[in-house]
């Protein structure tokens, strides 16, 4: 290929990538503006009866915190349901002495122990063997993580959107601090790149660990008997269940959940890796788009450095490669920034760590898409992922293997 033809083919595919780049930063601006909107209204007042299932597996950083944020929501009356897999399981000690001493409230109790199945995973084992402990009262199921720590309005604000019966289910996100580590602030950047992608439209999915959903809709679809039967992903599968009845999914602002999780380099590589395998598995349409939108960025600087440095290339041509290397650059580090704005509007009471390490959001922003290639090249072979102990083979959405479970 002569360098007029490369630089002609780069051209064509740095304006293809510029385009997405745009596309992207716009909305960025959408994704602002809607949680702003969102943080002005007050919580609904829609507030039907709840239970809220928690699953749970070994001790979470801040467990105890975490664990005070859910039995202090402002909710006049809903149900905790705690669910373990095996009473030896160390969060089960943990539960069974802060229930006990918990004075009665606005909140019921129950702990529940789920044991092992084959054929799904353990989490989703433990919600289904949870909705068994359900007040048969309760009028709208609620999912969450033990790892999260929610704000004081989060249950509130997660059923509200149900009010609307045009919607079937309400999500919020994870939304990861940044810690002291590199890791840890690559994990916040590569994660919050996927939060920013739902807002105010149609193409929302759910997330397991803040997710809402009407009692009486959760039995018409369904969901327990034809998608959690057999799956490793509790919300991926809701996900489908709305799908297939052409049901709408509210995503919700203020039910982004702070987390921050330190770990070693390789333990973020790996986490990372079954985020996509699952994504490659359950939902192989956006891993098919977020393959093909990372291969367009890698194709593209890769050839771009390439005629950089070929010999011939003269000071015009070289200008010409660099400013839109250099844009592609800038427009990602620009949508980075505004991720550190929506961070300090939704947590602020982590102002201090924002102004040490916020910066990780922008500034590692031209990494992480070579980070998303890795994952997505990696789960194109790839179907065994480990989750706490349990290493899984995930064969299809329907099929689950279950290859090693290590021992309490």
């Amino acid at each position: 290929m002569t360098l007029a033809l490369g630089l002609e083919v780069f051209l064509l595919l740095a304006a293809l990538l510029t385009l997405q780049s745009l596309v992207a930063l716009r909305d960025g601006y959408r994704f602002l503006g809607f949680v702003r909107r969102r943080l002005r209204d007050s919580p609904p007042d829609f507030t039907p009866r709840a239970a809220v299932i928690i699953p749970c597996k070994g001790l979470d950083p801040a467990f105890e915190e975490n664990l005070q944020a859910y039995l202090t929501q402002d909710y006049p009356a809903y149900q905790l349901v705690f669910t373990v897999a095996s009473e030896r399981d160390p969060a089960y000690t943990r539960l069974a002495e802060k229930l006990a001493a918990t004075p009665s409230g606005s909140a019921k109790l129950a702990l529940v122990v789920a044991g092992y199945a084959e054929g799904r995973g353990e989490k989703v084992n433990n919600l289904l063997h949870g909705l068994e402990a359900v007040d048969p009262a309760a009028e709208v199921l609620v999912f969450a993580d033990s790892d999260a720590r929610p704000g004081r309005d989060w249950l509130r604000s997660l059923v509200g959107p149900l009010e609307d019966p045009k919607v079937t289910v309400s999500s919020g996100f994870r939304w990861y601090l940044p810690g002291e580590t590199f890791a840890s602030q690559l994990r916040a950047a590569w994660d919050t790149s996927i939060a920013t992608l739902l807002g105010d439209h149609d193409h929302n999915f759910a997330w397991g660990g803040s997710m809402a959903i009407r009692a009486v809709d959760f039995r018409r679809l369904e969901v327990a008997e034809r998608y959690w039967a057999h799956t490793a992903s509790d919300d991926y599968a809701l996900t489908r269940a709305v799908r297939d009845a052409r049901g709408r999914i509210r995503f919700e602002p203020r039910c982004l959940v702070a987390s921050r999780e330190d770990s070693s380099l390789a333990e973020f590589l790996r986490w990372t890796n079954r985020q996509i395998i699952i994504t490659r598995v359950y939902a192989p349409h956006l891993w098919r788009l977020g393959l093909a939108a990372h291969l367009l960025y890698a194709v593209t600087m890769l050839a771009g450095l390439a005629l950089l440095v070929a010999p011939g290339s003269s000071m015009r041509m070289r200008l010409a490669i660099a400013a839109p290397l250099a844009a592609i650059q800038l427009l990602g580090m620009a949508k980075g920034r505004i991720r550190v704005i929506v961070a300090r509007e939704l947590f602020p009471e982590a102002s201090a760590l924002l102004e040490r390490h916020g910066h990780c959001y922008w500034r590692l922003a031209p990494l992480v898409p070579w980070v998303m290639l890795y994952n997505f090249l990696r789960a194109a072979f790839v179907r065994r992922i480990e989750w706490r102990g349990t290493e899984y083979e995930l064969i299809s959405q329907k099929e689950v293997r279950i290859l090693r479970r290590k021992s309490e």
